[in-house]
């Protein structure tokens, strides 16, 4: 599935998933620190996160309105999974 993500300003991205859904996510920098890998944009971080997301369930049964943070209160390997890589 297509994901896009647009920075929408400050914290909050919008995120579609193909046109059956869209997202707004809250990223403060504090997530962002832990989420991006070298080089990577908050945006392509994001797409991750959907990605992660998108493995464990529909579109549809994603929250219209989250922040990035919240994802491990449902899915507790969330972080040790998505977050940044670092050597």
């Amino acid at each position: 599935m297509r994901v896009t993500v647009v920075h929408a300003g400050g914290d909050e991205y919008t995120v579609s998933v193909e046109d059956r859904t869209t997202h707004t996510v809250s990223a403060p920098e504090s997530a962002l620190r832990r989420l991006l890998n070298p080089g990577e944009s908050p945006e392509d971080g994001l797409v991750r996160v959907f990605r992660f997301l998108l493995d464990r369930e529909p579109p549809e049964s994603i929250l219209r309105r989250f922040a990035v943070d919240d994802v491990q209160r449902y899915f507790p390997e969330f972080w040790s999974e998505v977050g940044a890589r670092r050597s």
